[in-house]
């Protein structure tokens, strides 16, 4: 039963619980018109297809809850309750896409690809970019940010030596995770303990058992990846490359200021969003002082003094990005790029998916299909595996990593005390599934914000996200083995976590 107000627009209804069928309406009528989707447009198929897919989606969810009792005022005040929470996330992508357009026109995304050029050595470059965002990512606590800035750089300079874009964009994705999965300053490995009932450093500790071999394989993948590796830009043609940025473009180190201003405010803890809004004004300012002749070219008007087309230039370059015109085509691609505007799609994406999710929840649909998976939960082993399997579901349905966190937790956490087992064990698992995961799937935030700031579809680069796709494997393998899964008869009664709500 519902209690409704009518003043909230809202209306009192009888409701039916889902039956198996109910529920996998909806979620089969997804899959099958999402792989149409893919069929038909293939890597732009983020670019409105799945939307309409994930829309056509809703609908059916929409008329099998209704179906089943639930009025249509209850479902849409559930819509706008799930599309609320996506705000902070959807400011921050708009944020991102502003900042892009901002380091490139400054100057700084062309410099950290000039520096790039001269110091990776390319056989080592897959590698040795997963290490550099891994140890980025630790210190922050971040993915999002060190994708956005350091990972975009790295991607350049990948597309210039000519190495494989969706190889670079898992090893970006790879070592972002790792350090967001490992830092004591990530928002996920806060919000795993917490809604599991143990502490952060217990947490920590036991994640290193899954984690640290996860990334080891990665590593050694990476590097026989690069071993050997034919760069495709002959050293005469990155020499041309690296004179091309350096006649375009004013080049140096002093550039890389935007850049250092997000590490140090993230370091900080300071907010995200306001944090990409000083990014950006420092990119402005540094656009404004040393790229004036881009300025000039970009924002060209008859009629406006100097100062007022580079105003504009800026301005542009904050809501449509810029787009770049030198001699070599594939330069211009690489940097023409960025703006609100290019972010709307990844917004349309998210916010398609959050409808589709919040339908699904507020039915009763994922809880029908995760008590089918608690019952094959009857033992270690199979208690471990049905919560991964649960949270890279939430994932693909809820398009959602912190729901993939929470809803679990909030499923299997009695599961795991009436086993005897401690509570980190389930705060592992939610990690090693529901956070790495995220970025595997197009249409979830994650996924989808990936999406808006490299340009490459998580259907390309999925495959090379190796770190990303051993976790929820070893986690899987340790709990059939029962190896490294804490009793708490095992622990010491002075220091055993207190089960909490969450």
């Amino acid at each position: 039963m519902i209690q409704i107000n009518e003043q909230n627009n809202m209306v009192t209804s009888n409701t039916r619980s889902p039956t198996l069928f109910d529920a996998l309406i909806p979620l089969v009528t997804m899959v099958i018109l999402l792989a149409f989707s893919v069929y038909f447009f293939g890597a732009d198929s983020s670019g409105g297809a799945n939307q309409i897919a994930m829309f056509i989606a809703s609908g059916v969810a929409i008329l099998v809850a209704m179906k089943n009792g639930h009025h249509w005022k209850a479902l849409e005040h559930a819509i706008a309750n799930g599309v609320s929470v996506t705000v902070n996330a959807i400011l921050i992508l708009l944020m991102v896409g502003a900042v892009i357009g901002t380091w490139i026109v400054s100057g700084t995304v062309p410099t950290m690809i000039y520096y790039g050029l001269k110091l990776i050595d390319p056989g080592a470059f897959y590698v040795t970019t997963c290490i550099v965002c891994a140890l980025a990512s630790l210190s922050i606590g971040s993915s999002w940010s060190v994708i956005g800035t350091i990972g975009l750089g790295l991607f350049g300079v990948a597309t210039t030596f000519g190495l494989s874009p969706e190889i670079t964009a898992g090893a970006i994705i790879s070592g972002a995770y790792f350090g967001d999965k490992m830092s004591p300053l990530s928002d996920t490995t806060n919000l795993s303990p917490a809604v599991a009932g143990t502490d952060l450093f217990t947490h920590i500790r036991h994640m290193t058992w899954t984690t640290f071999p996860a990334i080891g394989i990665s590593l050694v993948i990476y590097t026989l990846l690069g071993l050997g590796i034919e760069v495709s830009a002959a050293t005469d043609d990155i020499d041309k490359k690296l004179l091309l940025l350096e006649t375009n473009f004013n080049v140096g180190l002093h550039l890389l200021l935007p850049v250092v201003i997000v590490i140090v405010l993230a370091v900080m803890k300071f907010p995200a969003l306001p944090a990409m809004m000083i990014s950006a004004l420092a990119g402005i300012i540094i656009a404004l002082i040393f790229q004036q002749d881009i300025l000039l070219v970009f924002a060209a008007t008859e009629n406006l003094s100097d100062i007022a087309v580079m105003l504009k230039g800026v301005w542009v370059a904050l809501f449509n990005g810029y787009v770049a015109s030198t001699s070599d085509a594939d330069m211009n691609e690489l940097l023409s790029r960025g703006g609100m505007s290019s972010i709307l799609n990844t917004i349309w994406l998210v916010l398609s998916a959050m409808m589709f999710a919040s339908i699904m929840d507020h039915a009763g649909f994922l809880q029908r299909m995760i008590r089918g998976v608690m019952a094959l939960a009857t033992d270690t082993g199979g208690l471990i595996v049905a919560t991964v399997c649960t949270c890279i579901g939430v994932n693909i349905v809820a398009a959602d990593q912190y729901i993939a966190i929470v809803l679990p937790a909030r499923i299997y956490r009695i599961e795991y005390k009436k086993m005897g087992l401690a509570p980190q064990n389930l705060s592992r698992t939610l990690e090693d599934a529901g956070t790495v995961t995220s970025p595997l799937v197009p249409w979830n935030t994650c996924g989808a914000f990936i999406y808006g700031v490299l340009g490459i579809s998580a259907f390309a680069y999925a495959p090379y996200c190796f770190f990303n796709l051993f976790c929820p494997i070893i986690s899987c393998i340790y709990g059939i083995l029962n190896f490294k899964v804490t009793r708490l008869d095992e622990e010491d009664n002075d220091v055993q976590p207190k089960l909490v709500s969450a």
